[in-house]
Formats: C-alpha cells, sequence, structure tokens
C-alpha cells in the first residue's frame, strides 16, 4: 500500500473549525469510494498546531516520514490578519513551501498567504466582502474576486467561508481523480462545478475613502436608485467639472460612474428577483433600464447569471 497523500490543515488562535471538520469528513467519504474503485490512493486529513517545540502534527493525526502535499490555511470570522499578526504563522508557510508543499488557503486565510510573500505575481481569490482591502494590502497580486477557487500550481486560494467544499473537491481531483471526487459530491450534496462567487456577492460600495463630495455623491444615489441620474447631473451634485468628477469618482470608489451604477440599479433587481415574482421586463423598468435586452445583458455581466437563472437559485419559496 503506497504511503497516503497527506493534507495537513494549519490550526490557529480563531480559526473555523467547520472548515477543519467539514474537510476531514469530506476527505473521509472520498476515501471510501476510492477503496470502493480498487483504488489504492488515499489522503491522510492532520492537523499542525504550533507548540513549545514549534509546529507538529497534533496527537490525533497520521504520522509521516515526509511534509505533507498540502498545508490548508482555514479562514475565520473575524476580519484578516494584518502584517504583524501573521508574522509568525508565515515564516512557517514559506518553510513548508520551501519543502515543496503546495500551500492553499480558504477564506480571509489569503491575507496569511500575502503577508507570507506566496502570493506576489500570482492568481489569487478571497470573500468578496474584503477584496478592497486585499487589492490595498497586496497590489502585486492578481486578484480574481469572481473566482470561487483559483488554482496556480502550488498555490490555491478558495473564496468565501463555505468555500472549503470547492477546496476539498478540486484536491480530491488532483490526489484521487475525477470518478471519486464525482460521487463524494453527489453524495455530500456539493455542486461540484460552475459556481462563480459573483453569483452570492452583493454590491458593497466603497464609503470610507475620505472625499466627501464624492461621498455626497453616492448617497444621493443611492437615494435615487440609480435612477435618472447623468454625468452632468452627477458632476453638478459634486460641484465639479465633468472630466474632474470621473477622474475622482474612480479614484475613489474603483469604478467609472457608469459602472457604478450599472452595480447599484443590478443590486436592486437582485432584491426584487429574490423577493417578487414581477416580471423580468417590470424589474428593468423599475431598476432604471427602458431596454430590459440591455438590462439582461448587464445583469448577466455582474452576476454571472441570466436574470431568470438568479431567481431560481436564490428566490425566496412560497
Amino acid at each position: 500500500m503506497p504511503e497516503p497523500f497527506e493534507i495537513g490543515l494549519m490550526l490557529y488562535p480563531g480559526c473555523q473549525m467547520a472548515s477543519v471538520h467539514g474537510m476531514a469528513d469530506m476527505f473521509a467519504v472520498a476515501n471510501l469510494y476510492a477503496a470502493e474503485h480498487g483504488s489504492p490512493a488515499r489522503i491522510a486529513c492532520s492537523r499542525w498546531e504550533e507548540g513549545p517545540a514549534g509546529w507538529a502534527r497534533s496527537a490525533d493525526s497520521p504520522s509521516g516520514t515526509r511534509p505533507p502535499e498540502v498545508i490548508i490555511v482555514p479562514g475565520r470570522l473575524t476580519p484578516p490578519m494584518q502584517a504583524d499578526e501573521a508574522a509568525p504563522f508565515a515564516d512557517w508557510l514559506r518553510a513548508r513551501h520551501g519543502q515543496g508543499s503546495t500551500i492553499a488557503s480558504i477564506c480571509v486565510g489569503a491575507f496569511l498567504l500575502g503577508h507570507a510573500g506566496l502570493l506576489t505575481g500570482r492568481r489569487a481569490t478571497t470573500h468578496w466582502l474584503y477584496t478592497d482591502a486585499f487589492r490595498a494590502a497586496f497590489p502585486k497580486v492578481r486578484l480574481t474576486p469572481e473566482a470561487i477557487v483559483v488554482e496556480d500550481g502550488d498555490i490555491l486560494t478558495a473564496a468565501g467561508m463555505m468555500a472549503w467544499t470547492d477546496l476539498g473537491l478540486r484536491l480530491i481531483h488532483r490526489f484521487l481523480g475525477p470518478t471519486v471526487m464525482a460521487e463524494t459530491a453527489r453524495f455530500l450534496l456539493v455542486d461540484p462545478a460552475g459556481r462563480e462567487q459573483r453569483h452570492y456577492s452583493h454590491f458593497a460600495p466603497r464609503l470610507s475613502h475620505g472625499d466627501p463630495a464624492i461621498l455626497r455623491v453616492q448617497h444621493w444615489l443611492q437615494a435615487r436608485g440609480g435612477r435618472e441620474v447623468s454625468i452632468p447631473a452627477m458632476a453638478a451634485k459634486a460641484q465639479m467639472e465633468p472630466r474632474t468628477f470621473l477622474r475622482r469618482f474612480q479614484r475613489a470608489t474603483g469604478l467609472r460612474p457608469t459602472e457604478y451604477v450599472q452595480h447599484l440599479r443590478v443590486g436592486l433587481a437582485r432584491e426584487r428577483l429574490e423577493f417578487t415574482r414581477d416580471p423580468v421586463d417590470r424589474i428593468a423598468w423599475e431598476a432604471g433600464y427602458d431596454d430590459p435586452a440591455a438590462f439582461r445583458r448587464i445583469f448577466q455581466r455582474i452576476t454571472g447569471l441570466t436574470a431568470g437563472a438568479y431567481r431560481e437559485k436564490f428566490a425566496t419559496k412560497g
């Protein structure tokens, strides 16, 4: 029997234990299906904790003679780590990566990888709520916020809290193959493909940028629901020339005014699709679109789903 592939879960104070226990269960299910198919391959799930003698496998983990194939950094419910808090963990992660382990993260665990310098020049993802903070902290990382999982060779990052399911399935595919991955997903009632983070994220505009004139326009747009607005009207509200307003608005919000209004309108349409049975054309008109076809194109570009598919996926029942 060949030595199993070890996937280590790095435990730190406050980390999300639901993902730790959940991944251990997922890998156990995958091993059962691998055995049914006569495959000698197995995944050994270990936990790594820092003790008086440094980082080591916890007492209830399988022993191993080589570094884990993968080390996973779970997320946590509190805000992302800052550099000083991450420093003691970052050194250990860099050492494991230097020994050949693939490093993976879940949710805000990506910030720890960023502070360790493991994501520089790489593609990565993190929870949609913290994308602005991530970009500010790690400008040299190619953030892909719409993705649930980004696999960049020996670095994997998963987006939100529950994206551990997607990361786990990706690792099962890597070590035990697509058949075992599909059967594990079916057993756990998890969709193994086709999800994107933008299906779930709602528009959270930047409001703490420190530009009071632009903030005044944002509040005005919110009050109007993004309807019947124009660049000259927004510039007038900000008491600026249009060219100055365009430059200031994009610097403050990260979006051009037209993009901002589109996100605002689509956000309102999402709410109507979730909580009403109104026809899509009526929702388009209420969101400020005279052309329903244009609304449908913009909605799909922003959310990754058609309006009908979004309603089917997220509408409240009853």
